[in-house]
């Protein structure tokens, strides 16, 4: 195991020039489009879960950034075990539920970065390249390319032009 950063107190003990960046995988699919984007969502997340062991035999650190929810007093265990149990993308959620050694980011907007401590962690990592991907979303043109709201946020964000991305095929929430 690498050696434990002391000013993070062991909490980001990873080191790697990529990182992949799981956005809003976990959901609870309450919204009226949900069935239309559960036919999607459900074989998206076998490839995304092969695209994380992928990433963890490689030692490539996994990083959970979701919504959440509104819900400003809860913590990401908290929301997942809420999706997992109360919500339509039950089975979406338990393929793709994160491990003790992945870790995670409540974001309160689109943004990954916006008002979170993705850039903190990212950069304790030393992370220098990001592959994206991500489920649900609002959804917005861009580049010719149709892209979930959160995840182009994210690229969008002016923090992030420190970065190389690579962006993974996303399902999209049909909501315009």
């Amino acid at each position: 195991m690498p050696e434990k950063n002391i000013d993070l107190h062991g909490s980001a003990p990873d080191k790697h020039k990529v990182a992949l960046l799981l956005i809003d995988v976990i959901n609870d699919f309450d919204f009226p489009e949900a069935d239309q984007l559960l036919k999607y969502a459900r074989p998206m997340a076998r490839n995304l879960l092969r695209l994380k062991r992928r990433a963890q035999k490689a030692g490539v650190p996994v990083v959970y950034v979701n919504d959440n929810f509104g819900r400003w007093k809860s913590d990401f265990r908290r929301t997942v075990e809420h999706c997992a149990r109360h919500g339509r993308g039950r089975e979406v959620v338990e393929s793709l539920r994160p491990e003790d050694n992945d870790y995670f980011v409540l974001k309160p907007k689109h943004s990954g970065f916006f008002s979170t401590t993705l850039e903190t962690l990212l950069r304790y990592l030393e992370t220098q390249t990001l592959i994206l991907t991500g489920i649900a979303g609002n959804f917005v043109s861009f580049s010719q390319q149709t892209m979930p709201i959160c995840a182009i946020s994210t690229c969008l964000c002016p923090r992030i032009a420190r970065y190389r991305i690579q962006r993974r095929k996303m399902t999209l929430h049909l909501r315009s």
